[in-house]
C-alpha cells in the first residue's frame, strides 16, 4: 500500500472518530485501531477487606482442555474438501441462516440449490449481505451455527456439485 494512501486513511479515521477499521485491498490487509488517551490498561486494583488476607499471585499451571462438541444428529465426519465445493465467507461479520428470527432458514442439509440461490446472510456493520451459491448442487454440511461470528474466507457450507 502507498504511504500517501495510509496517511489519508489515518486522517479520515481521526476526523470521523472511528475507533477501529480493517480494509483488505488487492491482497493487502490493513487494520487501524485507535486508543483513547483516557483509556487505561492498568490491571484492576485489588482492595483488601479488613480481616481477609489479600490474594497472592502464584504461578500455577493451568490445564487447557479442548471443548468437546457433540455431533449433530445425522451429521457425518468432516467431508473431504476435494470432493465438495466449499462456500466461504467473503467478509467478516455475523452469520445468519434466515432473513429474520421468525423465518425458516434459507437452506438446510440435503437441500438442492442452484447457482445464485441465497444460502445465508453475513451481517457486517449493520449491513445484511446475502451470500449466494456459486454452484448448483446438494447442501452436504453447514459449518457455522446461526448468529455466530465468521472470519474472512471461513468455510460456511459444503456443497456436492451436480
Amino acid at each position: 500500500m502507498d504511504l500517501q494512501y495510509l496517511r489519508k486513511l489515518l486522517k479520515v479515521v481521526n476526523a470521523a472518530g472511528i475507533d477501529e477499521i480493517e480494509i483488505e485491498e488487492e491482497g493487502s490487509r490493513i487494520r487501524i485501531t485507535r486508543r483513547n488517551a483516557n483509556t487505561s490498561f492498568a490491571p484492576p486494583a485489588i482492595y483488601q477487606t479488613p480481616g481477609i488476607p489479600a490474594p497472592v499471585a502464584t504461578d500455577v499451571p493451568v490445564a487447557v482442555e479442548e471443548p468437546q462438541t457433540e455431533k449433530k444428529a445425522g451429521a457425518s465426519e468432516k467431508p473431504d474438501e476435494e470432493n465438495y465445493h466449499v462456500v466461504r465467507s467473503p467478509i467478516v461479520g455475523t452469520f445468519y441462516r434466515a432473513p429474520d428470527p421468525n423465518s425458516d432458514p434459507y437452506v438446510n442439509i440435503g437441500d438442492h440449490v442452484t447457482e445464485g440461490t441465497t444460502l445465508c446472510i453475513v451481517e457486517a456493520m449493520k449491513l445484511m449481505n446475502e451470500i449466494p451459491s456459486d454452484v448448483s448442487g446438494k447442501i452436504v454440511d453447514i459449518l457455522v451455527e446461526n448468529a455466530s461470528p465468521v472470519e474472512y474466507n471461513q468455510p460456511l457450507f459444503y456443497i456436492q456439485p451436480d
